[in-house]
């Protein structure tokens, strides 16, 4: 039976690559205290494993997974590189660069000293700085330096063993690097930073939203308003003035009995019954003496809920103060804000700027969100629909202008068909924020192409190498490890002196900087939990854009430099 087993799997390899996957997929979910060896590198141990049998697979699967993944990558960070390369958040962006050079000569001077060859240096540079996707452009580059099959093939085995050997510290030691020794050698206390951060840029009870950094626990009650009362005789926006520093409104008014919408210009009566829209402390503390009346009509405002993609030149860079302030922001909330290839929460303060190709999820009443909306950009309605045309167009494009090859000084350039798939799906994705008209990629779908097209092609890495993995684990597999903690600490390190003394960013953010430019989410993610505060998440996105791009490109880069 298990002969059976093995022989199918070899007669047809499509069904080794499905039982990689969903070893890969269900290990991989499994951490402690929060870190794991997530999808990728289990799928990489489940095809070593399973490549052990002996396994052939046709290679053309694994570029088209590859490409799909860069294009799915490119298209998720485009608004924030091109942002990040264009405008204020450029020193971001050119820290980030700096973060990613670092990582470069790090690794090719170990990987010089070491005397790895090419496989090797290319697997050690993607597992020690957690890239995977800069394994497919090293296999590019090493494919086209027209070496010996045998040669060429040893080199490719060899690069998911130095991976595998290099990642778990590359992901786990960044995290500890960055989020618990980080703060202590810079010598920042990460919970006053970000107190100080909020203050500064309207947190706490100063934020838009009511108490804290986010808008929620929105209330709507009823009162009545009495003769001889304040805001009788005012216009209903003069009577929401009278509750500074936060957001309340009148939805609608019961007068003589009949329910009427609630406009900015309409005069309160005594008598009238007003339906109250705030956070329950703003309400309970403004209006403590009012009299309040069960109203269950009136109270039953339409309310809706809705994904906003901000795509209006107009609004990018401006606060969130400055928005309210706008007619069009009158009757709306805003729940949340997402930003960036990693869905990163963005804190709610008055400070807080609003970019093209942000998420903002609004709620109110259906005509105030729609003009909300129309002041923002489009509806990000659900939907499954994809533009494949799109897709199949960038990626052929980008592909093409990737193939093509330039010799400097006798030495041949090319970006590669994955390269130029990366940075048509940048293109891509930055039109689709300015655009909305076209380019449509559902977030499921855009999960699909950047998880499992990567994992299909570390896979097949996987099953190939599998063979000649466990023997060069055996030779290369302590020394290569100790290397590899060197080649994770020290770029990170020298980013957090540059970020503090050269660019001078704000504590608060300088370590979710740190982390966005190496594209290590687990250290974002226990360097909030050490801040206690989302505001370093507010320095991860555009420079996770730009890391994320040039990391990945340094996988053709490291091999043109040590050959």
């Amino acid at each position: 039976m298990i002969q059976w087993f093995f022989d199918t799997l070899k007669q047809y390899p499509e069904l080794a690559i499905f039982l990689t996957l969903a070893l890969g997929y269900y290990f991989g979910k499994f951490t402690f205290k929060g870190i794991g060896l997530g999808a990728v590198t289990a799928t990489l141990i489940a095809g070593v494993v399973i490549g052990q049998i002996g396994i052939t697979i046709n290679q053309p699967l694994k570029a088209f997974s590859f490409l799909m993944f860069l294009f799915a990558v490119g298209y998720a960070v485009g608004p924030q590189f091109v942002r990040g390369i264009a405008s204020s958040g450029l020193p971001q962006a050119i820290f980030s660069a700096v973060q990613c050079v670092f990582s470069l000569v790090a690794c090719v001077v170990i990987a010089k000293i070491a005397g790895y060859d090419l496989g090797y240096a290319a697997g050690f540079y993607s597992g020690s700085q957690t890239i995977s996707a800069a394994m497919g452009l090293s296999t590019d580059a090493i494919n086209r330096l027209g070496l010996p099959a045998d040669q060429t093939k040893a080199m490719l085995d060899a690069m998911p063993i130095a991976y595998a050997v290099t990642y778990m510290f590359g992901t786990m030691g960044s995290a500890v690097v960055i989020a618990i020794i980080g703060p202590k050698l810079l010598g920042i206390d990460l919970v006053a930073a970000c107190k100080d951060y909020e203050e500064k840029f309207g947190g706490g009870k100063k934020a838009i939203g009511g108490p804290g950094t986010g808008w929620y626990q929105r209330v709507i009650r009823a009162y009545r308003v009495q003769p001889g009362g304040k805001v009788a005789g005012m216009r209903v926006q003069e009577a929401e003035a009278l509750v500074a520093e936060t957001r309340l409104f009148i939805l609608r008014v019961r007068r003589d009995g009949q329910i009427v919408e609630a406009t900015a210009d309409l005069v309160l009566k005594a008598g009238d019954v007003v339906a109250v829209a705030g956070d329950r402390e703003t309400i309970v503390a403004a209006l403590q003496s009012a009299e309040e009346v069960d109203d269950r009509e009136l109270l039953a405002v339409p309310i809706e809920g809705v994904d906003v993609l901000v795509t209006n030149k107009t609004v990018d860079g401006k606060t969130l103060a400055d928005l309210a302030e706008r007619p069009e922001a009158r009757g709306v909330f805003l729940r949340k804000i997402t930003r960036g290839a990693t869905a990163t929460d963005i804190p709610i303060m008055a400070g807080t700027e609003i970019h093209r190709g942000d998420l903002l999820t609004l709620v109110g009443r259906t005509p105030d969100v729609a003009a909300a909306t129309r002041m923002l950009g489009v509806a990000d309605r659900p939907t499954d629909m994809t533009d494949m045309a799109f897709v199949g167009a960038f990626i052929v494009v980008g592909g093409l202008i990737g193939a093509l090859m330039f010799k400097v000084a006798g030495v041949p350039l090319t970006l590669s068909t994955a390269g130029g798939a990366l940075i048509a799906g940048i293109i891509g994705g930055w039109l689709r924020s300015v655009r909305p008209s076209f380019g449509r990629i559902p977030t499921p779908t855009v999960w699909f192409m950047n998880s499992v097209g990567l994992n299909i092609f570390i896979a097949i890495v996987g099953i190939s190498a599998g063979p000649g993995f466990v023997n060069g684990l055996k030779t290369q597999g302590i020394g290569l490890f100790l290397w590899g903690v060197a080649a994770t600490t020290i770029p990170l390190i020298l980013g957090m002196y540059v970020a503090k003394y050269v660019f001078k960013f704000h504590d608060a953010l300088n370590l979710g900087i740190i982390s966005g430019s190496r594209t290590t989410t687990a250290s974002l993610g226990l360097v909030c939990d050490q801040a206690k505060s989302q505001i370093p998440a507010l320095g991860y996105t555009v420079t996770y854009a730009v890391g994320n791009t040039l990391l990945t490109i340094w996988g053709m880069v490291v091999i043109m430099l040590l050959s």
